[in-house]
């Protein structure tokens, strides 16, 4: 059964550095991150890079010992989840996601509710179809603040029943590495469309921005219902009667792969800023309640 996030966790678009420069949004001090591991991180980067609050997603390996895992040798890692948030015995490596988000407007306690309610916690040995140790369940703390959180929340899950163990482990958070290109995004990847929507970034472009999350998210159909069908209709919309940003995207990507200077990558950046105004009012708008 496909699980949802709450449709009150709203989407919002933020963009990475130094977009970030054009359109005011708040530098990397003012982050926060939170790593999870819960299964195949293609999936979890799009359950978190739809939530409202959430600014960036990574994904990676975390948990183990070994150094510098790759995908086909992750050692004792685990597949994981980076995010990122602006402020107001022996372990196995897994794969992880990283987030970054916004405390502000989504805090660790709520990025916890979203953990429990999008993997089976109580599955021994991998996720769904996934086996192996490197899909096992696991929250990375930052502090004492956060491990007291986590217990807490895993308490209160292994009380909803006891006839199971809630398998879930919590770890304070050691390294963070991020996995290899082709597993960023994976997702938003796949819908040619979508790409070419937000400008056919290249790699580096495409891995820290914060568009590029969101819409991840709603490429594998995991934003929240409401906001999912009212991107759904605006992207019918643009199906419907074209769009220019189209006929500039591929042009703006030949300009970033040829720029010798940093004056010429800020030209372009100024170029992504214009062209995707648009796509964020869009997107933006599925904040409002019809």
């Amino acid at each position: 059964m496909a699980t949802t996030v709450s449709d009150n966790v709203a989407l919002a678009i933020r963009f990475p550095n130094p977009i970030s420069k054009v359109t005011g949004n708040p530098p990397d001090e003012l982050l926060k991150t939170a790593v999870f591991s819960l299964g195949s991180f293609w999936r979890s980067e799009s359950v978190f890079g739809c939530l409202d609050g959430v600014v960036r997603t990574t994904v990676g390996y975390a948990g183990g010992s070994k150094a510098n895992p790759e995908y086909r040798s992750l050692g004792d890692h685990a597949e994981s989840v980076q995010l990122y948030v602006q402020i107001e015995g022996k372990l196995h490596h897994m794969n992880s996601v990283q987030i970054e988000y916004d405390p502000r407007v989504i805090n660790f306690r709520q990025l916890l509710e979203v953990f429990w309610s999008s993997h089976d916690s109580r599955q021994v040995f991998g996720q769904g179809p996934d086996v192996g140790n490197q899909y096992r369940s696991i929250i990375f703390t930052n502090g004492t603040d956060e491990s007291r959180l986590a217990a807490v929340s895993k308490e209160r899950e292994q009380t909803k029943s006891r006839s199971s163990i809630v398998t879930t482990q919590i770890q304070p958070l050691g390294t963070f590495y991020p996995a290899e290109p082709e597993h960023q995004k994976f997702e938003l990847k796949r819908n040619p469309f979508l790409l070419q929507l937000i400008g056919n970034l290249v790699e580096e472009e495409l891995e820290k921005s914060r568009l590029a999350s969101k819409l991840n998210g709603y490429a594998a159909e995991l934003c929240p219902p409401r906001i999912q069908s009212r991107i759904d209709g605006k992207i019918n919309e643009i199906i419907r009667k074209g769009w220019p940003i189209l006929q500039a995207s591929n042009a703006a990507t030949t300009i970033w792969s040829e720029a010798k200077s940093d004056e010429t990558k800020t030209q372009h950046v100024d170029s992504v800023n214009t062209r995707v105004q648009s796509l964020l009012k869009f997107v933006d708008s599925a904040n409002t309640k019809p």
